[in-house]
């Protein structure tokens, strides 16, 4: 199962943002990675390079490769509506990601973790795949032998998260998915029209 497993605080420093959450060492050195980092003069960078980069860092922000990606957007230009909210949409529809904005992991890469380990059951039925889309109306929970996992409720008591698409039982450890969410609801800094301009030369 392709991911990334490199440094994110690197990551994060070449976006200018903590797309992985906080982070120290990033609030330490909130400049470019690399020997002149802080120093270095970059040139304008062209209408090509910010969509490229607004592109890189929504795949970043939810762990997801090109591949992945690309279909999801191709997916998104089906439905109706905005291609770029619709694509947003998706990405949060992500087991992974509602796993993770229901507050049973403090990163999305943790969530993801927890889906492919079998820890997360949908409808009452186990899944293990962290790119499968939530409906609206689908239960999420924690499986009934894992709800005891430090893990899980280490995040569950220090996560003060809450979202109006999602109703969460922090007692059962379990959460509704009740609708997709608009787009001014989600936080990311993200500008997702860059990405459509992006895919539409």
């Amino acid at each position: 199962m392709a991911r990334y497993i490199g440094p994110k605080t690197k990551i994060a420093r070449k976006f200018g943002e903590p797309i992985y959450g906080p982070d120290k060492d990033f609030e330490k050195r909130n400049y470019p990675p690399g020997q002149h980092g802080l120093a270095r003069k970059r040139k304008k960078t062209s209408e090509y390079g910010t969509q490229l980069r607004e592109k890189q860092k929504v795949k970043y922000t939810y762990g997801v490769l090109e591949r992945q990606f690309r279909n999801l957007y191709e997916k998104a230009s089906r439905m109706k509506g905005v291609k770029g909210e619709n694509l947003i949409i998706l990405l949060e529809s992500r087991l992974d990601n509602i796993v993770y904005r229901m507050g049973l992991a403090q990163t999305r890469p943790a969530a993801r973790q927890l889906v492919s380990h079998c820890h997360i059951t949908v409808n009452g039925e186990v899944c293990n795949v962290p790119s499968a889309l939530v409906r609206p109306g689908d239960v999420v929970a924690v499986r009934e032998r894992s709800k005891s996992l430090e893990v899980i409720q280490d995040s569950v008591a220090s996560s003060g998260r809450k979202f109006s698409w999602i109703e969460f039982d922090s007692s059962k450890l379990s959460g509704k998915y009740l609708n997709y969410p608009i787009r001014e609801e989600i936080p990311e800094n993200i500008n997702e029209q860059l990405i459509v301009e992006l895919y539409s030369k």
